[in-house]
């Protein structure tokens, strides 16, 4: 038979239901609105912001394209290697350890594609800055200087998230008429182009007039002269996407963490931690709260005594231990409170060996003491000590402490 709830646990676990499926709401709202334009540039991606057909049309043109999902530490180095690494808008700042190593990727012989404005960090030389209000609508973006890529696509389309400043070495190519959108230029034996936005290679830019050109005359820009930008490269290099910087990792735990599924986990710790939280609390031991008294021990003894001393009356203090001491060996013997003296005596002779006429001449004096008016305190605290002392032999006093332990 299953246990009923309780009117508490009852709105407990509505409260925790309750909110549980709030944050799932939340999450869902946040993650469904302008799904296609807040979509990263990832070849993996079809919404309308990816870039999974620029991915698939290289491919079916004979391009060497792959996916780089390891960190740019690990990005391939020597006078033999002739790639092109794009980077689509990454959403975080390169450490400085990546930046020197994709450095020595350009110096070597490789060609760097980066787009937005935190592609631009990634690049030995950057004089881009973000856009103040960048917008998801595509603009009209004009040849500004003659060159190869220009030639193929005069006109393209894209949304700038960035701009590049007009006064700098790097060869301008694109622009609005008031800021540069498009550049080049050289570093070591290698070479940078820079985007304003990926626009030209996702999903959807890919379909504006002058994009598709464009994004191929970038890439066969880095091919021998001898043919047209339009043509397809004889040896084409290698492209790289880089998919690392959106969040795909060769290792489970990396790629989680980039991803929205970390929300998830986080949302099912914090229900398990509640569910935790609440049966510990009901289930768990109850635990007396220690009362700390006034005075501890010693003082305790000391202030007893002197309220005897102020009092003078040795007898009643005498009178108190005597029957303690009464008490707790007729309980251990386990004989009846008014026994006599004598019977004590022989009883605690049979069993331990220790009494004789000595105890008896001890007991007798306190009883007799308890009831002297005239008592004084040498005597009482002899008679006392005599007590203890066969409450010591007898182990009169442990069974109290096992009984308080």
């Amino acid at each position: 038979m299953s246990p009923q709830l309780s009117g508490k646990d009852r709105n407990l676990l509505l409260g925790a239901g309750f909110v549980f499926v709030l944050l799932i709401a939340i999450a869902l709202l946040f993650d469904s609105a302008e799904p296609g334009q807040a979509d990263d540039p990832s070849s993996y991606s079809t919404a309308s912001g990816g870039a999974k057909a620029a991915y698939l049309l290289l491919s079916d043109m004979g391009y060497k394209v792959q996916r780089w999902e390891q960190p740019l530490n690990n990005l391939p180095l020597g006078k033999t290697q002739a790639k092109v690494l794009i980077l689509a808008e990454p959403d975080e700042a390169p450490t400085r350890e990546e930046r020197e190593r994709l450095k020595t990727f350009i110096a070597e012989g490789g060609h760097v594609l980066a787009t937005g404005m935190f592609g631009g960090a990634f690049l030995p030389q950057n004089d881009s800055f973000p856009e103040v209000l960048p917008s998801t609508t595509s603009k009209a973006a004009f040849s500004l200087s003659p060159s190869r890529i220009t030639r193929a696509a005069p006109q393209i389309a894209l949304a700038p998230q960035a701009y590049w400043r007009t006064v700098s070495a790097a060869y301008p190519l694109y622009g609005d008429g008031e800021h540069t959108l498009v550049v080049k230029y050289p570093f070591g034996r290698g070479e940078v182009l820079w985007w304003a936005s990926a626009t030209p290679l996702t999903n959807a830019g890919l379909k504006e007039n002058g994009n598709l050109e464009f994004f191929l005359a970038c890439l066969n820009d880095q091919q021998p002269r001898n043919q047209d930008p339009g043509d397809q490269p004889k040896n084409p290099n290698e492209i790289l996407f880089d998919e690392y910087v959106h969040g795909y990792r060769q290792t489970l735990a990396a790629s989680i963490v980039h991803s929205p599924v970390k929300w998830l986990l986080f949302q099912l710790v914090l229900l398990a931690a509640a569910v935790v939280a609440t049966f510990s609390r009901r289930s768990g031991p109850t635990c007396v709260p220690a009362v700390e008294t006034r005075l501890s021990p010693i003082e305790f003894v000391e202030t007893l005594g002197g309220l005897y001393q102020r009092a003078g009356t040795p007898s009643i203090a005498v009178d108190i231990c005597y029957r303690r001491f009464r008490y707790w060996l007729t309980r251990r013997l386990g004989v009846a409170g008014d026994t006599s003296v004598e019977s004590l005596a022989a009883a605690i002779h049979v069993r331990w060996g220790l009494a004789g006429d000595e105890f008896i001449a001890t007991v007798k004096q306190c009883e007799s003491a308890s009831l002297d008016p005239y008592l004084t305190a040498p005597i009482a605290l002899h008679l006392l000590q005599e007590l203890d002392g066969y409450a010591a032999q007898l182990k009169l006093f442990q069974s109290i402490r096992k009984e308080k332990a």
